[in-house]
């Protein structure tokens, strides 16, 4: 732990450190086989448009709030998404579907929660090509594939691309493992693609559309699984008690920023990213615990004791133009 947490701070400073320049031949080493890969890569074409949503980086950039806004966007337009996923983190390596029913333990827990928020039909699959393929094979009615975290899987063809940023931009711009870069930085934004910032400022020099993150409210887990809409007021129900704030996601110091800016006093627990709440790692006896959506897929039918649990959804709100700008890249779906 204490080494990983060196190697991020190297890779999150505004230039290259010592740890960083001693590591850059291997990043040269990754560079090139990242280009061999993608010589190597056959892009197939599916029988419906494929948006691809990813970074540039490791870890989140907030690339599920993304998939859930796009569904969302796309819906309004009077398209018929459908979603793919890696699947990261579940033990199923083969292509299989995400319903209601579906664990975390099994598929990943991004998928479940892309699930449980937006109820489109969703496949997860190392092997996105066949993925994408069983989903129109079992939903025929689908018109555009959302490819989760898909921008580094060459095999699918991809119409349009959504490069999501965070706050921290590229950090100190090597490629891993120097620096957290997944590929270089372009000097400009490339074809059929569109830059989503999920800050109100640009993080990187590339022009694109600011998006707001918003806590939008808070529920208890069974409410949550529900699908009961969260309501804002809920937040005074935890003002002036003693609240333990678990995150297991990338950056849980964002998340813990939000529910002090909701007027909770809370203990933080971060947790690594993906971690799988088994066993639970509060303290025993505590009374309330709020969690991430990413979290709460992971505790649905646990033994809580006698701990009441919250769930605070996440919504991320695009600014107006970016719907637009995915939309006119998009190609339109045939008559019917």
């Amino acid at each position: 732990m204490a080494w990983r947490e060196t190697l991020q701070r190297a890779w999150w400073a505004p230039r290259p450190t010592s740890l960083a320049l001693a590591l850059s031949p291997l990043s040269l080493v990754y560079g090139a086989l990242a280009a061999v890969s993608r010589r190597l890569a056959h892009p197939e074409h599916v029988e419906v448009p494929v948006i691809v949503v990813g970074n540039l980086v490791v870890g989140g950039a907030g690339k599920t709030p993304t998939v859930i806004a796009l569904v969302d966007l796309l819906r309004h337009a009077g398209r018929t998404p459908g979603v793919v996923s890696r699947g990261h983190g579940g033990r199923i390596a083969s292509v299989a579907e995400v319903d209601g029913a579906s664990a975390a333990v099994d598929v990943g827990d991004e998928p479940v929660l892309i699930h449980a928020r937006t109820r489109a039909p969703l496949f997860i699959g190392r092997d996105r090509v066949a993925a994408a393929r069983a989903l129109l094979r079992a939903h025929a009615d689908v018109d555009v594939i959302v490819s989760d975290d898909g921008l580094q899987h060459h095999r699918l063809a991809r119409d349009v691309q959504v490069i999501v940023f965070d706050a921290r931009g590229v950090g100190n711009g090597l490629l891993l493992p120097a620096g957290p870069l997944r590929e270089h930085l372009p000097a400009f934004v490339p074809a059929h693609s569109v830059v989503l910032y999920g800050v109100s400022t640009p993080s990187t020099p590339l022009p694109g559309f600011a998006a707001t993150r918003r806590l939008v409210g808070v529920l208890p887990l069974a409410d949550w699984r529900a699908g009961v809409v969260p309501d804002p007021a809920g937040w005074a129900s935890l003002r002036g008690r003693p609240v333990t704030a678990a995150a297991g996601i990338a950056q849980p110091e964002r998340f813990f920023a939000m529910l002090r800016d909701r007027g909770l006093e809370i203990a933080p627990l971060p947790l690594p990213d993906h971690h799988r709440f088994d066993p639970l790692p509060w303290p025993a006896g505590s009374a309330d615990v709020i969690v991430t959506e990413k979290d709460a897929v992971k505790l649905l039918g646990r033994d809580l004791g006698g701990t009441r649990l919250w769930v605070a959804p996440l919504d991320l709100l695009p600014e107006p133009g970016f719907a637009a700008a995915v939309l006119h890249l998009l190609p339109k779906p045939p008559a019917r």
